[in-house]
């Protein structure tokens, strides 16, 4: 398995759950002993009972009824002082090396989280805390988008926690891994973006994500540009390249600065910034389906209209009055946050 919430289950929490097991062993042969040798005289109550003072050392008051008649009872007895004396140490030990070296803190953090992570629904799963994955995860908690982080190191989880005091949810494991995903709820989830920094790793993470739930939108990072088809043809949505997206923004910066800077802001929307962009899709119950732009309080409510992205794909920008809007548009618009949820309202009715 190449999987682990937080850290590996081997050391203390291995070995208390090994000794955990050889105790429980020891307790239910010696009481299994006790009963056989007793003929059924004893019940099976009192044979647990006995098995359990006598691993306990507590002492001998007690004592099963007939038991110093019987030869192969107190043979029985030895045996548990023996053997079974020194598998409760073991297991004392254990439990103690547990608390002492922190570990029982992390499985009750996981169990915590684990929970957490089960209960969430239309969330977005994000694979990989690297530099680009740092940026999503801060974007997706400035707009209060749930999500849940993969990533098979550790210590970048650790530090991307730190960073969010302790309110990050996440798995360290292999994203390709299904099972990882799994237990980040692919199931559940409306999205997932892949952002390692490998296009093979991104490659093999779209195809799990869409066997495992063909109807999340997943939006795919791509280093080289000849894998960008591969990433479309293998289930992504929508495939970033990075390397692109930074040397068209450096163009920007050189040759048109102003309209940079005043683009930069907007698709910052939620880090502070008041006004962004927004797609809004109209379904259709909409009550503005079927009508034209005018026809509708959109601009009176304060949202300006850059674009209708129409459900065959195609964009019409900067639309008119006359623009006919359909079920399965969208409407791509330039907005503060209160004035969207507002419009939002509005198109679903």
């Amino acid at each position: 398995m190449k999987l682990m919430f937080f850290k590996s289950r081997r050391g203390a929490y291995g070995r208390l759950v090994s000794a955990a097991g050889v105790l429980a062993t020891v307790v239910l042969v010696g009481a299994t002993a006790y009963f056989v040798v007793g003929d059924g005289r004893w019940s099976w109550f009192d044979c647990f009972y006995m098995t359990i003072i006598t691993l306990s050392t507590v002492g001998f008051a007690e004592t099963l009824e007939g038991m110093n008649e019987l030869p192969e009872a107190r043979a029985v007895t030895i045996a548990l002082i023996i053997l079974g004396s020194g598998t409760l140490l073991y297991f004392i030990s254990s439990l103690t090396a547990l608390i002492v070296e922190g570990d029982l803190q992390g499985i009750l953090r996981r169990r915590s989280m684990e929970r957490a992570i089960s209960k969430l629904n239309n969330h977005v799963i994000v694979c990989g805390s690297g530099t680009t994955g740092r940026h999503i995860a801060t974007e997706l908690r400035a707009v209060g988008v749930p999500f849940v982080v993969i990533d098979i190191d550790q210590q970048r989880l650790d530090e991307l926690n730190a960073e969010f005091n302790e309110g990050l949810l996440y798995v360290v494991g292999d994203a390709t891994d299904d099972h990882v995903l799994t237990l980040a709820g692919i199931e559940r989830a409306r999205g997932v973006i892949s952002a390692l920094n490998d296009d093979k790793a991104n490659l093999f993470v779209t195809i799990s994500a869409r066997a495992l739930n063909p109807a999340a939108r997943i939006v795919a990072k791509s280093i080289e540009p000849a894998t960008e088809a591969k990433l479309r043809r293998a289930g992504a949505d929508s495939v970033v390249a990075p390397n692109y997206i930074g040397g068209v923004r450096l163009f920007s910066e050189m040759v048109s600065p102003k309209a940079a800077a005043f683009l930069d802001r907007i698709v910052q929307f939620g880090s502070g910034i008041s006004v962004g962009i927004e797609a809004i899709d109209i379904p259709p119950e909409s009550p503005i389906a079927g009508q034209r732009l005018a026809e509708t309080d959109i601009r009176e409510a304060g949202a300006l209209v850059v674009a209708v992205h129409k459900a065959d794909g195609d964009y019409v920008y900067n639309p008119g009055s006359e623009q006919l809007l359909e079920a399965g548009d969208s409407l791509i618009v330039l907005a503060d946050s209160e004035d969207i949820a507002k419009l939002r309202q509005t198109v679903s009715g």
